[in-house]
Protein backbone atom coordinates (compact mmCIF):
# COMPACT_ATOMS: atom_id res chain seq x y z
CA UNK A 1 0.00 0.00 0.00
CA UNK A 2 1.43 2.78 -1.13
CA UNK A 3 0.90 6.32 1.63
CA UNK A 4 3.63 8.82 -0.17
CA UNK A 5 5.99 10.19 -2.76
CA UNK A 6 8.91 11.78 -1.66
CA UNK A 7 10.46 13.85 -4.46
CA UNK A 8 14.17 14.73 -4.57
CA UNK A 9 13.89 18.97 -5.92
CA UNK A 10 17.46 20.01 -8.43
CA UNK A 11 16.56 18.05 -11.61
CA UNK A 12 13.80 15.97 -10.86
CA UNK A 13 11.38 18.80 -10.43
CA UNK A 14 13.20 21.40 -12.09
CA UNK A 15 16.02 20.93 -14.48
CA UNK A 16 18.28 23.26 -12.65
CA UNK A 17 21.01 20.69 -13.22
CA UNK A 18 21.60 21.13 -16.93
CA UNK A 19 21.66 25.11 -16.51
CA UNK A 20 24.16 24.26 -13.69
CA UNK A 21 26.53 22.88 -15.70
CA UNK A 22 26.15 24.66 -18.89
CA UNK A 23 26.87 28.06 -16.68
CA UNK A 24 29.91 26.58 -15.10
CA UNK A 25 31.37 24.91 -18.61
CA UNK A 26 31.15 28.28 -20.33
CA UNK A 27 32.93 30.22 -17.52
CA UNK A 28 35.80 27.74 -17.20
CA UNK A 29 36.01 27.91 -21.07
CA UNK A 30 36.41 32.20 -20.79
CA UNK A 31 39.78 30.94 -18.08
CA UNK A 32 41.35 28.28 -20.68
CA UNK A 33 39.91 24.81 -19.06
CA UNK A 34 37.76 22.37 -19.53
CA UNK A 35 35.50 21.24 -17.39
CA UNK A 36 33.69 18.17 -18.13
CA UNK A 37 30.78 16.10 -17.44
CA UNK A 38 32.83 12.99 -15.40
CA UNK A 39 34.49 15.93 -13.59
CA UNK A 40 31.66 18.24 -12.47
CA UNK A 41 29.28 14.58 -11.84
CA UNK A 42 30.77 14.59 -8.84
CA UNK A 43 29.56 17.49 -7.28
CA UNK A 44 25.17 16.47 -8.82
CA UNK A 45 22.76 16.03 -6.29
CA UNK A 46 25.23 15.86 -3.55
CA UNK A 47 27.07 18.66 -1.45
CA UNK A 48 30.38 20.40 -3.05
CA UNK A 49 33.12 18.40 -0.42
CA UNK A 50 34.15 16.10 -3.24
CA UNK A 51 34.35 18.99 -6.30
CA UNK A 52 33.58 22.66 -5.64
CA UNK A 53 33.06 24.16 -9.00
CA UNK A 54 33.34 27.62 -7.65
CA UNK A 55 36.65 27.07 -5.96
CA UNK A 56 38.76 24.70 -8.23
CA UNK A 57 39.96 27.34 -10.86
CA UNK A 58 41.96 28.56 -8.13
CA UNK A 59 42.86 25.84 -5.70
CA UNK A 60 43.71 23.52 -8.57
CA UNK A 61 44.60 25.53 -11.72
CA UNK A 62 46.14 28.46 -9.71
CA UNK A 63 44.72 31.24 -11.29
CA UNK A 64 44.50 34.33 -10.43
CA UNK A 65 40.47 34.75 -9.44
CA UNK A 66 38.57 36.60 -7.62
CA UNK A 67 36.32 33.97 -6.06
CA UNK A 68 33.35 36.15 -4.63
CA UNK A 69 33.16 38.01 -8.44
CA UNK A 70 33.47 34.41 -9.97
CA UNK A 71 30.68 33.11 -7.99
CA UNK A 72 28.11 36.15 -8.53
CA UNK A 73 28.80 35.81 -12.07
CA UNK A 74 28.08 32.07 -12.84
CA UNK A 75 25.05 32.40 -10.45
CA UNK A 76 23.45 35.45 -12.59
CA UNK A 77 24.10 33.39 -15.38
CA UNK A 78 22.52 30.33 -13.94
CA UNK A 79 19.39 32.47 -13.13
CA UNK A 80 19.01 33.75 -16.03
CA UNK A 81 19.37 31.22 -17.78
CA UNK A 82 16.49 29.28 -15.21
CA UNK A 83 13.94 32.06 -15.58
CA UNK A 84 12.94 30.40 -19.15
CA UNK A 85 12.87 27.26 -17.13
CA UNK A 86 9.64 25.50 -16.29
CA UNK A 87 8.29 22.24 -14.11
CA UNK A 88 9.55 19.36 -15.41
CA UNK A 89 6.78 17.09 -17.58
CA UNK A 90 4.30 15.34 -15.94
CA UNK A 91 5.17 17.32 -12.15
CA UNK A 92 2.31 18.76 -11.61
CA UNK A 93 -0.20 16.55 -12.71
CA UNK A 94 1.98 14.06 -10.42
CA UNK A 95 1.73 16.30 -7.37
CA UNK A 96 -2.09 16.81 -8.21
CA UNK A 97 -3.13 12.99 -8.55
CA UNK A 98 -1.52 12.41 -5.45
CA UNK A 99 -2.73 15.02 -2.95
CA UNK A 100 -6.37 14.37 -4.30
CA UNK A 101 -5.89 10.53 -3.55
CA UNK A 102 -4.57 11.25 0.00
CA UNK A 103 -1.07 10.61 -0.22
CA UNK A 104 1.25 12.35 1.60
CA UNK A 105 4.12 14.33 -0.11
CA UNK A 106 7.32 15.60 0.81
CA UNK A 107 10.78 16.69 -0.39
CA UNK A 108 14.17 15.49 0.40
CA UNK A 109 16.90 17.56 -1.20
CA UNK A 110 20.61 18.72 -0.99
CA UNK A 111 20.24 21.60 -1.78
CA UNK A 112 19.38 24.25 0.96
CA UNK A 113 15.60 25.66 1.77
CA UNK A 114 16.29 28.81 0.86
CA UNK A 115 17.48 27.78 -2.66
CA UNK A 116 14.57 25.47 -3.06
CA UNK A 117 11.65 27.80 -1.39
CA UNK A 118 12.99 30.65 -4.16
CA UNK A 119 11.82 28.04 -7.36
CA UNK A 120 8.80 26.51 -5.25
CA UNK A 121 7.14 29.62 -4.80
CA UNK A 122 7.87 30.85 -8.34
CA UNK A 123 6.22 27.72 -10.04
CA UNK A 124 3.26 28.24 -6.97
CA UNK A 125 3.71 24.29 -5.72
CA UNK A 126 5.05 25.14 -2.29
CA UNK A 127 1.62 23.94 -0.56
CA UNK A 128 2.06 20.34 -2.03
CA UNK A 129 4.50 19.36 0.15
CA UNK A 130 4.02 18.15 4.09
CA UNK A 131 7.72 18.28 4.65
CA UNK A 132 10.77 19.76 3.72
CA UNK A 133 14.01 17.96 4.46
CA UNK A 134 16.73 19.61 2.73
CA UNK A 135 20.31 20.06 3.69
CA UNK A 136 19.57 22.59 6.83
CA UNK A 137 18.30 19.66 8.47
CA UNK A 138 20.80 16.45 7.95
CA UNK A 139 24.15 16.09 8.97
CA UNK A 140 24.96 14.13 5.78
CA UNK A 141 23.25 15.10 2.21
CA UNK A 142 23.08 12.51 -0.71
CA UNK A 143 24.30 9.85 -1.49
CA UNK A 144 23.76 9.27 2.07
CA UNK A 145 19.98 7.73 2.87
CA UNK A 146 19.95 10.42 5.79
CA UNK A 147 17.30 13.19 3.72
CA UNK A 148 14.91 10.28 3.09
CA UNK A 149 14.71 8.63 6.04
CA UNK A 150 14.15 11.87 7.94
CA UNK A 151 10.96 12.52 5.26
CA UNK A 152 10.01 8.76 6.10
CA UNK A 153 10.12 9.75 9.72
CA UNK A 154 8.11 13.19 9.17
CA UNK A 155 5.26 11.50 6.80
CA UNK A 156 4.82 9.16 9.85
CA UNK A 157 5.30 5.96 6.27
CA UNK A 158 7.51 3.04 6.23
CA UNK A 159 10.18 2.93 3.42
CA UNK A 160 8.10 0.08 1.50
CA UNK A 161 4.70 2.25 2.20
CA UNK A 162 6.52 5.41 -0.37
CA UNK A 163 7.75 6.09 -3.66
CA UNK A 164 11.16 8.15 -4.39
CA UNK A 165 11.48 10.51 -7.54
CA UNK A 166 14.77 11.13 -8.35
CA UNK A 167 17.19 12.38 -11.46
CA UNK A 168 20.65 11.46 -10.11
CA UNK A 169 22.94 8.55 -9.40
CA UNK A 170 23.61 10.34 -5.91
CA UNK A 171 19.70 10.95 -5.21
CA UNK A 172 19.00 7.42 -7.09
CA UNK A 173 21.10 5.60 -4.48
CA UNK A 174 20.20 7.42 -1.38
CA UNK A 175 16.38 6.46 -1.83
CA UNK A 176 17.50 2.70 -2.52
CA UNK A 177 19.76 2.69 0.57
CA UNK A 178 16.85 4.39 3.10
CA UNK A 179 14.74 1.26 1.26
CA UNK A 180 12.29 3.39 -0.39
CA UNK A 181 10.89 1.18 -4.34
CA UNK A 182 12.51 4.48 -6.45
CA UNK A 183 11.75 6.08 -9.57
CA UNK A 184 14.56 7.63 -11.71
CA UNK A 185 13.66 10.28 -14.64
CA UNK A 186 16.76 11.25 -15.76
CA UNK A 187 17.42 14.94 -17.35
CA UNK A 188 19.31 16.16 -20.04
CA UNK A 189 22.26 16.28 -18.16
CA UNK A 190 22.00 12.83 -15.68
CA UNK A 191 21.10 11.07 -18.87
CA UNK A 192 24.83 10.81 -19.81
CA UNK A 193 26.25 9.30 -16.09
CA UNK A 194 25.99 6.26 -15.03
CA UNK A 195 23.89 4.86 -12.14
CA UNK A 196 24.02 1.96 -10.00
CA UNK A 197 20.93 -0.64 -9.56
CA UNK A 198 17.76 -0.71 -7.56
CA UNK A 199 15.41 1.77 -9.66
CA UNK A 200 13.11 1.61 -11.94
CA UNK A 201 13.69 4.43 -15.12
CA UNK A 202 11.50 5.98 -16.93
CA UNK A 203 12.07 8.59 -19.68
CA UNK A 204 9.01 10.98 -18.70
CA UNK A 205 6.55 11.41 -15.90
CA UNK A 206 4.14 12.99 -18.21
CA UNK A 207 3.05 9.17 -20.09
CA UNK A 208 2.26 7.89 -16.77
CA UNK A 209 -0.79 8.42 -13.91
CA UNK A 210 0.06 7.54 -10.73
CA UNK A 211 -1.85 4.60 -10.43
CA UNK A 212 0.65 3.40 -13.28
CA UNK A 213 3.74 4.20 -11.45
CA UNK A 214 2.56 2.60 -8.14
CA UNK A 215 2.12 -0.76 -10.65
CA UNK A 216 5.76 -0.25 -11.82
CA UNK A 217 7.65 -0.56 -8.68
CA UNK A 218 5.23 -2.73 -7.07
CA UNK A 219 6.44 -4.91 -10.48
CA UNK A 220 9.80 -4.64 -9.44
CA UNK A 221 9.58 -5.47 -5.98
CA UNK A 222 7.93 -8.49 -6.66
CA UNK A 223 10.11 -9.36 -9.02
CA UNK A 224 13.50 -9.13 -6.60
Amino acid sequence: MIKAIIFDFDGTIIDTETAWYITFRDAYKTHGVDLTLEQYSQCLGTSLHSFNPYTHLKTHHNLPIDLEEFKQFVQQQHTDMMIKESVRPGILKLLESAKSQGLKIGLASSSGRAWIDRFVKLHGIEDYFECYCTADTVQNVKPDPELYLQALEKLDVEASEAIAIEDSPNGARAAVAAGIPTIVIKNDITKLLPFSEGHHTIETLAKYELEELIELVQQKVHSN
